[in-house]
């Protein structure tokens, strides 16, 4: 009796199953690579089936699950076949449907990272509300993480703690992070005990000096790898970059100053030698009249008496004078020597000065030579044209009495008009019986 009662639980549930509608996604997950055109399949089966059937059926996507107005894709409307799709998807997708056969596949182009969503397909028929009216799917966009990034956070001194960050910009699925550390060898080794891998930070506690090396960040998911380095040292805490710098600067700057005072010392020590030695120099006739008392000698004078009365010229010297005025002399004599040297250089140069003087003299007096004969010459050259200029004059007057013989005439016309007292005082007197002279003859 009992088996018959749950028999006919059975059936009457598969009854009511037959008679209601069935929307159905055939997987849960769908991958693909960003940038390709893809179709999400969306199957749904009537309680009567019928090509006259009508049917709306939409598609939404929402990556928090959250279904309203601003997530729907497209609405299709089977009375009238029209197709409503959101501005923001236009041109990007559109719905392949066949209400006979029960298909409204969802097609979208050329995907991208913001595809990632829960896409949802519903299908509403009037008058049959009952059953599984709509069915979900989850679209997953591959992407390749891109380069990562490496970064330090905090002080790299002995002691401090500090962390590896390596993050990629982008990656779809989320791409996996792991570090490997190498020492300043360039040979693997195994983190510390404390270090810490978590979501791409590596955390380092109490660093040291073994702490520096190499590191390497891979980041990965489903389509390929990428990697960033980064090195790490790590100084004392008083020897960072600012403080070495400063270091060294005053180190550098002592140096000069010492070098400074080392040059000046010498340059003072030099001059001062020079002064002694002109002044040694200067006093040498001093040196040569006056020359010191000596141990031992007295300094009474010769032919006179002390106050023992002993006379003073037969004194002899006192033990050990001898010595002292031998090495008084020898330390003269260098020094007269280095001064004899240094005048003798000085005459020397003076001589090559009157040598390069009278060089010049010699030629400013070839020079004013060369200008008197110029000026000779040019005296002489002179005194031709004056003789020109006579010439010319002369030949001037000769021309004049050659082209005016008039005027010579008029000129012995004047001279026979004078006086004859004045004319010939010295002619005798023409007698007077002589016969006048006839012209006609």
């Amino acid at each position: 009796m009992e088996g018959r009662i749950s028999t006919l639980t059975l059936l009457s549930l598969v009854l009511s199953g037959v008679g209601a509608i069935d929307v159905n996604i055939p997987d849960e997950i769908y991958e693909f690579a960003r940038g390709d055109n893809i179709t999400l399949p969306c199957n749904f089966k009537p309680k009567t089936p019928s090509k006259d059937i009508v049917v709306i059926i939409t598609w939404s996507g929402d990556a928090d699950r959250i279904e309203s107005d601003e997530t729907q894709i497209l609405t299709y409307y089977s009375f009238n076949k029209r197709t409503d799709i959101k501005s923001k998807y236009e041109g990007r997708v559109s719905l392949d449907v066949d209400v006979a056969t029960g298909k409204a596949d969802l097609k979208l182009y050329s995907i991208r990272l913001l595809d990632n969503k829960e896409y949802k397909c519903l299908a509403q028929i009037p008058g049959d509300d009952e059953g599984k009216s709509a069915d979900t799917a989850v679209l997953v966009v591959l992407v390749a993480p891109s380069t990562p990034i490496c970064k330090i956070e905090g002080k790299a001194q002995y002691g401090q703690n500090i962390n590896l960050t390596c993050l990629s910009a982008e990656g779809s699925p989320a791409p996996a992070y792991s570090w490997k550390s190498e020492d300043v060898r360039k040979h693997p080794r195994m983190p510390a005990p404390r270090t810490t891998d978590k979501g791409g930070i590596l955390s380092l506690y109490n660093i040291s000096k073994e702490t520096s090396g190499y590191y390497t960040c891979t980041s990965k998911n489903k389509i390929r790898s990428a990697t960033c380095n980064i090195t790490l040292t790590v100084m004392p805490p008083s020897m960072n970059i600012g403080s070495t710098a400063g270091i060294i600067g005053g180190v550098a700057a002592l140096l000069v100053v010492i070098i400074v005072a080392i040059c000046c010392c010498c340059c003072i020590k030099k001059r001062k030698k020079k002064e002694e030695e002109y002044a040694m120099g200067l006093r040498e006739d001093e040196y040569n009249d006056k020359q010191p008392v000596k141990n031992g000698e007295s300094r009474i004078a010769d032919g006179q008496e002390d106050d023992r009365g002993h006379d003073s010229s037969v004194r002899g010297p006192v033990e050990g004078s001898d010595r002292y005025e031998e090495r008084s002399e020898r330390n003269y004599d260098d020094r007269r020597s280095d001064y004899d040297d240094r005048r003798s250089d000085y005459t020397d140069r003076r001589s090559d000065y009157d040598d390069r003087r009278s060089d010049y003299t010699d030629r400013r007096s070839d020079y004013d030579d060369r200008r008197s004969d110029y000026n000779d010459r040019r005296e002489k050259y002179n005194d031709r044209n004056e003789r020109y200029d006579d010439d010319d004059r002369r030949d001037d007057r000769r021309d004049d009495r050659r082209d005016d013989p008039r005027d010579r005439r008029n000129d012995d016309d004047d001279h026979y008009d004078e006086p004859y007292e004045d004319r010939d005082l010295d002619r005798p007197p023409v007698p007077a019986n002589k016969p006048p002279k006839d012209y006609r003859d």
